[in-house]
């Protein structure tokens, strides 16, 4: 544990799937190096003609995670948190029923609008061929505890669970809802984190009709600019992380160490609109006070910040004015990693997590994309041009979201971590 707060919970497993690769030293080592995994739609995906640019996840078949008499109706979403929580299961070594009381092991998932595809397929069928065209395998696919419920079929979860479904503070949520549970004992691990699959015209009409994405780029990699002079809004992706969360007595019984920990957690409400953030921050800036008190730190004990920078106007400055207002001369390193992953919605606070838990392991700050000219309105300490190698004692990571729904989590190293830093990486 790390600070005079309450006990954490040691995370021994993550699974990715984003359009920087399928496993997290993967993503990760592309992040530091400055890579983008953000591409032209291509001809063949349900959004081409719809979106200039998306950060588009690997296809997931369904016979890659289920049974073949089992894949019918299985959204995309759900397809993706499944592949995710495989490889996160099978990172931390556990076998539920083997290595863990199954009735001890907890699912928490969340996103942003669960299966959202097939219930527009299923529209289309309805509208086409009436009652009839309607699969009985729609509510299944779409409903948004699926991704949930999917993982614990497959893998014999049988303790709590649940789906949080917050928009984009929802992935963090998950994680921090997975530290509460192993904190009360109400679980000794933890299945968490987040998913989302959201590239269809749908959706994209509506975020192109309320200009809130990025625009007028020729080079899809350098769309997405959180923090810069030039943003003009965000850039979607799909994806999912998910991390395995063990109590630290369970993990020590099981001689793991894990990667970090997570040490504290705050959850605030804005209360002011439906989509835009409280202009000077302020339920941000709660909500980063209250992961502080909860993990027992003070905002100088805070090394790094993984930033939520969408890369809209006013989100930015909200966040970068929380930002200040809580750390002050203080000023931790900040980077957004939205600019080589773009936006994944529900997944985001969970994809930016599991970035956050390998900068603590590892002593390395991936840098923020396309941020070649810092906003002076977003006066902060950027991570830009090359990951920088720091010693972390703890690092944080922020997600906001429509709703004015905002999460902070905390990280710090394992007791046995050295939090050694690592040779920078440049791009």
């Amino acid at each position: 544990m790390t600070g005079a707060g309450r006990p954490g919970a040691v995370v021994t497993g993550m699974g990715m799937v984003t359009s920087l690769g399928r496993r997290p030293d993967e993503v990760f080592e592309a992040l530091t190096a400055g890579l983008s995994g953000i591409t032209a739609v291509p001809e063949g995906h349900v959004a081409h003609g719809w979106l200039p640019a998306a950060g588009i996840a690997p296809h997931i078949e369904g016979e890659e995670v289920l049974p073949p008499t089992e894949t019918r109706c299985v959204d995309r979403f759900a397809l993706l948190a499944m592949a995710a929580a495989d490889d996160a299961l099978a990172d931390a070594g556990l076998v539920v029923g083997r290595d863990v009381d199954a009735r001890r092991t907890a699912v928490v998932l969340g996103t942003g609008g669960g299966g959202l595809e097939t219930y527009e397929q299923q529209a289309r069928r309805r509208q086409d061929r009436g009652r009839p065209g309607v699969s009985p395998y729609l509510l299944p696919g779409m409903l948004s505890n699926m991704a949930t419920a999917r993982i614990a079929i497959k893998h014999g979860i049988r303790g709590f669970s649940t789906a949080i479904v917050t928009a984009c503070a929802a992935g963090a949520q998950a994680v921090a809802e997975g530290l509460r549970l192993i904190r009360a004992g109400d679980a000794d691990v933890v299945v968490c984190g987040g998913t989302d699959a959201s590239l269809h015209p749908t959706i994209v009409s509506a975020f192109a009709n309320a200009r809130a994405l990025a625009q007028g780029w020729d080079d899809p990699a350098q769309a997405s600019r959180p923090f810069d002079i030039r943003r003009n809004g965000f850039v979607l992706g799909d994806g999912s992380a998910v991390l395995v969360l063990e109590s630290a007595a369970h993990a020590a019984a099981r001689g793991v160490a894990g990667y970090a920990e997570v040490i504290g957690w705050g959850s605030t409400t804005d209360a002011h609109h439906p989509t835009m953030p409280r202009p000077d921050g302020a339920g941000a800036a709660d909500a980063m006070r209250a992961a502080l008190a909860n993990a027992g730190l003070d905002p100088s004990d805070i090394g790094y910040v993984n930033a939520h920078g969408t890369g809209t106007k006013l989100g930015d400055l909200a966040e970068s004015a929380a930002l200040n207002a809580v750390f002050g001369a203080h000023r931790p390193a900040v980077s957004s990693t939205k600019g080589a992953t773009g936006h994944l919605l529900g997944a985001a606070g969970a994809v930016e997590a599991a970035v956050t838990v390998l900068a603590v392991a590892r002593g390395l700050l991936p840098p923020t994309l396309n941020l070649d000219e810092p906003d002076p309105a977003c006066a902060l300490d950027h991570v830009r041009g090359a990951a920088r190698p720091v010693r972390l004692r703890a690092a944080l990571s922020n997600a906001f979201a429509f709703g004015g729904h905002n999460t902070s989590l905390v990280f710090g190293p394992t007791p046995t971590g050295t939090a050694e830093p690592a040779a920078a990486t440049r791009p």
